[in-house]
Order: C-alpha cells, then sequence, then structure tokens
C-alpha cells in the first residue's frame, strides 16, 4: 500500500482533487440551474397537448402520429449513430417503430379522455418529482454506466409523484367504475409500478444515448432535448395501461 509520503506530486494533486469532490457538495441551486428553461418548455408542450386532447378527432390523433414519427426519427438517428452493422441497425429501427407504433395505437384507441390525461399527467409526475428528488436529495446511482443522474432517491420521487397523481385524479377524474378500486393500497401499487416502468424506458433511452455517444435525441426541445427524451418514459406506461385496457376495460378503447 502506498504511504503518503511516498505519492509523486501529481499523485498527492490527483488525490486531493478527489477528496475536494466528495468533501464539497454542489449548491442545489447549481443543480436545479436549468429549472426555469425546463419549466417554460414543459408549459408550452402541456398547452400543444392539452389543446389537441381539448379538440379530440383527427386533431388528437395527428398529435399522436406526428409525436410518434419524430419520436421514430430520434431513436432511427440514434440506433445509426450507435452501430455500424447493417442488420443490428434494422433490427433497432423495425423493433423502435414497433414500440412508439404500438404506444400510438393504444393512445389513438383510447376512447376515455381523463384516463388519457391522467396517463399523460402521472409521467409528469414521476418525471417531476424524480427530478427534485433526485437533485436534492441525490445518494446512490441505480445503473450510473447508463444513466450518471438516476438515483435511487429520484426513483422514490417518481413514485410518491406517480402515488399522489393517482389518488387526486382519481378522486375525481376517472369514471365512477374505477373510482373504487383506487384506494390508497391500489394507488401505492400502481405508482411504484408506474415509476419503475418509466424510469426503464428512460435507461432503455439513456442506454441508446450513450452507445450513440449523444446526450439528448435531438436539441429540439429547450431544456429537455427530443421529443424521445420527453416521451422515453410515457411509452412504456402507455403500453402496459393500453394492453391492461385491451384486457380489462376494452369498452373504453374506440372499436
Amino acid at each position: 500500500m502506498e504511504g503518503g509520503e511516498n505519492l509523486s506530486p501529481e499523485r498527492r494533486r490527483d488525490r486531493m482533487k478527489a477528496f475536494a469532490k466528495k468533501a464539497v457538495s454542489v449548491p442545489l441551486s447549481v443543480r436545479t440551474g436549468d429549472l426555469r428553461k425546463r419549466a417554460a418548455s414543459g408549459i408550452v408542450m402541456l398547452a400543444i397537448a392539452g389543446g389537441a386532447l381539448w379538440a379530440g378527432g383527427i386533431v388528437r390523433d395527428a398529435f399522436f402520429v406526428i409525436i410518434g414519427l419524430a419520436c421514430l426519427f430520434e431513436l432511427a438517428r440514434l440506433v445509426m449513430r450507435a452501430t455500424t452493422r447493417l442488420y443490428v441497425r434494422l433490427l433497432g429501427i423495425v423493433g423502435g417503430a414497433a414500440y412508439i407504433g404500438y404506444a400510438v395505437y393504444l393512445l389513438m384507441m383510447i376512447d376515455v379522455v381523463p384516463l388519457l390525461v391522467l396517463l399523460f399527467g402521472v409521467v409528469i409526475c414521476v418525471d417531476t418529482f424524480a427530478y427534485f428528488f433526485g437533485r436534492t436529495l441525490g445518494g446512490p446511482k441505480i445503473a450510473p454506466r447508463i444513466s450518471p443522474s438516476k438515483t435511487w432517491a429520484g426513483l422514490l420521487g417518481g413514485a410518491v409523484g406517480a402515488t399522489l397523481a393517482i389518488v387526486l385524479y382519481g378522486q375525481w377524474g376517472l369514471p365512477e367504475e374505477v373510482n373504487g378500486p383506487v384506494a390508497a393500497y391500489s394507488a401505492v401499487v400502481a405508482g411504484i409500478a408506474i415509476a419503475i416502468i418509466a424510469q426503464s424506458g428512460d435507461f432503455f433511452e439513456s442506454w441508446l444515448k450513450r452507445k450513440a455517444g449523444m446526450k439528448d435525441s435531438s436539441n429540439l426541445i429547450p431544456g429537455h432535448g427530443g421529443i424521445f427524451d420527453r416521451i422515453d418514459g410515457l411509452i412504456p406506461v402507455v403500453i402496459l395501461v393500453g394492453t391492461m385496457l385491451i384486457v380489462k376495460y376494452p369498452h373504453w378503447l374506440v372499436v
């Protein structure tokens, strides 16, 4: 083992830098420095999505299709940069088209607007609470090699946000037949499940971006990156909930 007196000046300097990084915490104002830009972009996105849902019909469906195509374009670009193997590129793009396309199909099939609002709202709450819990509490990373910014505290915050959204919105926004089942236990279980699934979608995109050597899927949305960056957690949640609707509540879907 090396003793302190035997270290070279360069080695001592490196150790001092490592110690300083551990000892000095980054101020919260720095960790949340992009909050204003993210909030402004978020308000614009909510206004556009809310307008499409309010308009309904072909406007709503066209909005879903446009978002899906933009997301697929960004995913394809990531795949193209992540590998030079032709068959891997083909499989990645075809798989991505199936993944995104199925989610868009389910969104177009759901005929209960309050449920669509809840789907968007619960994922927004997952992202928002995960952001504040993770930036404020910090702590151990979940998978630092894939996504260095994701912490267990953030996952906890996402579960809290999803649970609150389900409980509060379930009191008045959902059809009568499911107002009863939205009890505390069910909401907690659903909130944890949705937070984990949303984070899984986030990790999938983070892994793909790391393979492609890109920070964001695009720079379309200030403070958020691209469309794929914004809905990476929504896609698997829609797939899970939409598939459950097909099995349990098919009358909520457009035939």
